[in-house]
């Protein structure tokens, strides 16, 4: 059941990003000759109005909005190249912009169904914490920032250590109201709340309920989507910099999988179906941070080619032919179309690792 849930959801998250696409084009004037949902053969399809063929394709792995000027010049004045830059702009981030949006949706839906917020907070220091640092963490103080980066929920101070590698750290807290500084913050041997030794930065960390309020709910909307965006911007410095690799990368049968293990591991279906719902915002909002990466044959990509041809015309009188692009983005389809093969590859030895696939 959780696999075919993780389909539908895969599927629903990338009609809403063509649906965006679609619905700027539309706003904007652009003809849309097809919107279609899946890949392959057509199984259904229906005529629109402004004569925009709507189809269902038998791969839901994709879909598309072919639009009039899209991949090469056009003379139609309701084609994608005749329209104005910030026009063009709008249409091709519109995908991105729906994802966000989606993300966001599903994530307020889900926090007004919350009975409280978790506010992560101080719950003391090691003994040796004030000697060795010249003052000490009080608890109750609420934990503001880590090297710069806000904490914004629980988890993100888990995510915030990782990152900084054991490395001494820069901590701010709040304290009635106020920041607090601690810099510098080193690893080394503590005692625990238990009196036993252990290695890191000295103090411990609990959690207070903020409680749900009107206000409370949308604030917190907006923390976790910043804090999926952050998660996936940290994701790519990890693998540019070589702390993660590309086996480490999850491609469409490594996310049902996975969505598959949320919904066994929780402890009834209900708790499943949110957890699930919860992951699916996770991978809207990462898919709109990924199609805007200035690479070609993404959202982005088109982008950067469309700044990158409106400076030459400004500077040079001379614009870019749309075929260059095209040939660009056809090579670098490729090379996004094998990097998915890969990860598809990898994703199904993992499993056969784990002794089998989904059940």
């Amino acid at each position: 059941m959780y696999i075919v849930l993780a389909i539908l959801l895969f599927g629903i998250l990338i009609a809403a990003h063509e649906w965006g696409h679609f619905i700027a084009a539309r706003l904007c004037g652009v003809t849309v000759h097809e919107f279609s949902i899946g890949m392959g053969p057509q199984v259904w399809h229906k005529e629109g109005k402004k004569g925009t063929k709507f189809s269902l394709r038998a791969l839901p792995i994709g879909g598309f909005c072919a639009m009039e000027g899209e991949e090469e010049d056009s003379d139609d004045p309701h084609s994608l190249s005749r329209q104005g830059f910030w026009k063009k702009v709008l249409v091709f981030a519109a995908g991105a912009i729906m994802n966000l949006l989606v993300g966001m949706l599903i994530i307020l839906i889900l926090n007004f169904q919350a009975a409280g917020f978790a506010v992560p907070t101080v719950a003391g220091c090691a003994p040796e914490f004030e000697a060795v640092n010249g003052a000490a963490l009080l608890e109750g103080d609420e934990f503001y920032s880590i090297n710069g980066s806000r904490v914004y929920l629980p988890s993100d101070i888990d995510l915030l250590l990782m990152v900084a590698n054991r490395e001494p750290i820069d901590l701010v807290v709040l304290r009635d109201g106020e920041k607090v500084s601690f810099s510098n913050l080193k690893v080394g041997t503590y005692s625990d709340s238990e009196g036993g030794p252990y290695e890191g930065y000295g103090f411990y960390r609990t959690a207070r309920v903020r409680e749900a309020t009107f206000g409370a709910r949308l604030q917190y909307t907006w923390y976790n989507t910043v804090d999926f965006v952050r998660t996936v911007w940290l994701s790519l410095q990890m693998l540019i910099s070589g702390s993660a690799g590309v086996s480490d990368l999850s491609g469409p049968v490594g996310i049902v999988s996975t969505i598959n293990d949320v919904g066994n591991q929780s402890t009834s279906i209900a708790d499943a179906l949110v957890n699930i719902v919860y992951f699916g915002a996770f991978i809207s909002v990462n898919l709109s941070v990924m199609n805007l990466l200035p690479i070609p044959a993404l959202d982005g990509g088109h982008i950067l080619f469309l700044v990158v041809s409106t400076v030459s015309e400004k500077l040079f009188r001379k614009k870019i032919p749309m075929k260059y692009e095209a040939a660009i983005n056809m090579v670098f389809l490729f090379l996004l179309m094998g990097l998915m093969l890969f990860v598809t590859f990898n994703d199904v030895m993992k499993l056969v690792g784990r002794g089998g696939t989904p059940s």
